[in-house]
């Protein structure tokens, strides 16, 4: 008996693989029209939206019919609507409440809010593990519990399990900015470089006085706000000891 009497043709695999790559193409041209947004800041139709443009595509892909005009299309459509749906959103107020939705309580001031957890559709085990897996194992350690339009819950402590910051110390502090990237890689980055005011030749003394004869020795050298230079090198044996098993 014949288990593996399969036909190959080759001109079928060339064909999805055109077919393929060219719904990657478009997937891609279409997910930055759409623009970029972390998974948790998808609301229910981003999410169910993409995934049915995933799954368009993916018939793209296999489409052996030579018929990948109509998925094409479809796939336009739908971000067409995603597009229009998130600027009427951040046009109008009340558009947004309608197709977003609005946050609401769950839990304030020692008060749970059962209508509103079962408008979020969860039980109070849910609404307790999430709470735990926040670091509040108490409720009287939270002030407000806020069930947010993407499906995650915000939590506000009460004011004295808050943590201590400078201000209620009245201690001044200087004022911090993002440090920047002068090499990645083994390449110097010119225009981050000169983000910071310095040039090559100030890279280079900073360099030779962390021990690094080489640019393309450094895997990573960020300079803070205050021309501090942080360099780690590219090690050359790979590192065999795991603390985390």
């Amino acid at each position: 008996m014949d288990f593996f009497n399969i036909e190959i043709s080759w001109r079928g695999i060339g064909y999805i693989v055109i077919t393929s790559v060219s719904s990657v193409i478009v997937l891609f041209i279409l997910t930055r029209i759409m623009g970029k947004r972390q998974m948790s800041e998808l609301t229910m139709f981003d999410y169910i939206n993409g995934i049915t443009i995933g799954s368009i595509a993916a018939e793209m892909a296999t489409a052996l019919d030579g018929d990948v005009w109509q998925p094409l299309f479809a796939m336009i459509i739908y971000a067409f609507f995603a597009i229009m749906i998130s600027y009427i959103s951040m046009k109008s107020i009340k558009a947004r409440r309608f197709l977003v939705g609005r946050p609401f309580l769950l839990y304030e001031n020692g008060k749970l809010f059962e209508k509103n957890l079962k408008k979020a559709k969860l039980d109070i085990n849910e609404f307790l593990t999430e709470c735990r897996t926040n670091g509040y194992f108490y409720l009287s350690d939270i002030q407000s519990a806020i069930f947010e339009t993407n499906g995650k819950i915000s939590f506000i402590p009460v004011s004295n399990k808050r943590p201590v910051t400078p201000q209620d110390l009245n201690i001044s502090v200087a004022k911090e900015a993002p440090v920047a990237n002068v090499i990645m890689d083994g390449h110097i980055m010119q225009k981050n470089l000169r983000h910071t005011g310095n040039d090559e030749t100030w890279l280079k003394k900073q360099l030779h006085a962390n021990g690094v004869s080489h640019i393309k020795d450094v895997f990573l050298a960020t300079c803070d706000c205050n021309n501090t230079l942080e360099v780690y090198i590219k090690l050359k044996k790979e590192n065999k000891k795991d603390i985390f098993e």
